[in-house]
């Protein structure tokens, strides 16, 4: 597991490498730009990764986007708040302020279960290995 890879941190911010389709042992997902090998017919569908606004910007971050934040980041990060705890934008503002290698070592950071060394999961709280929670 990499959860600090820069080709998984997706378009819209979200870091693949603490979902729980990139962690689970059978089927892994591969992240946003893997292969659609075991991804979520939604995953594959989405319309932020399939944006054509995205092929527009230099870093392929919505960030870069004339349309940023748009409805559907929006509406995302609203999701992921409430129910996550992780902000779409606030992950996007950062990799703006601070760079992608600064963002996936803050990632890392910031995920990284503290019992075992595994990795929190954002969709579950805790970490599959040890199922510590996050602090």
């Amino acid at each position: 597991m990499n959860i600090s890879a820069k080709s998984l941190i997706a378009p819209c911010g979200m870091n693949c490498g603490l979902c729980l389709a990139y962690l689970r042992d059978k089927n892994k997902c591969n992240g946003c730009w893997g292969n659609n090998e075991n991804k979520s017919a939604a995953c594959v569908k989405c319309i932020i990764k399939n944006c054509a606004l995205l092929a527009e910007t230099k870093s392929m971050f919505c960030y870069e986007c004339k349309k940023y934040p748009c409805t559907r980041l929006k509406q995302l990060d609203k999701r992921y708040r409430t129910n996550y705890k992780m902000s779409m934008i606030e992950n996007l503002e950062n990799i703006r302020k601070e760079g992608i290698d600064k963002f996936v070592e803050m990632e890392k950071e910031r995920w990284i279960c503290n019992k075992c060394g595994g990795t929190i999961c954002v969709h579950r709280g805790y970490c599959l290995k040890c199922k510590k929670a996050k602090d």
